[in-house]
């Protein structure tokens, strides 16, 4: 895998995920964990638009395939494949988070490593004056 790219997380998204992880035994949170020990903080009021902070919509484009999808990055009780919400701590949503537009990761997702670029955040709660997210 490449270096990974220089992630942003709101001190209010850091202290909702730093709960979730105190309370889930899921091995599933480990790569969120290590995401969240790089990310460097901002007020919810400082992050860019362009970044993916949680309840964000991100596109993003699978680089091997060209194929571009947006999901919504969620909790883990809001997740809902249907509706393209995908869980913080699903492989995707790890790699997502903290993303800025044009940035590219390399991630370990079930079938394999993925590289993925983010394309656009048509979304984000930040953005649109929500700063409790």
């Amino acid at each position: 895998m490449s270096q990974l790219p220089a992630i942003l997380v709101t001190t209010t998204d850091f202290a909702r995920l730093q709960h979730l992880l105190e309370v889930s035994l899921a091995r599933t949170a480990e790569p969120l964990e290590a995401e969240l020990a790089r990310a460097r903080l901002v007020a919810p009021q400082e992050v860019p638009a362009d970044v993916v902070t949680m309840n964000s919509d991100a596109t993003y484009e699978d680089l091997a395939t060209g194929a571009r999808r947006t999901v919504r990055v969620v909790y883990p009780p809001d997740a809902d494949a249907a509706r393209g919400w995908v869980s913080v701590l699903a492989p995707l949503g790890s790699a997502l988070l903290g993303l800025r537009v044009g940035q590219e990761i390399d991630w370990r997702m079930p079938r394999g490593v993925r590289r993925i670029r983010l394309v656009a955040v048509p979304s984000q709660p930040e953005a649109r004056g929500d700063l409790a997210g």
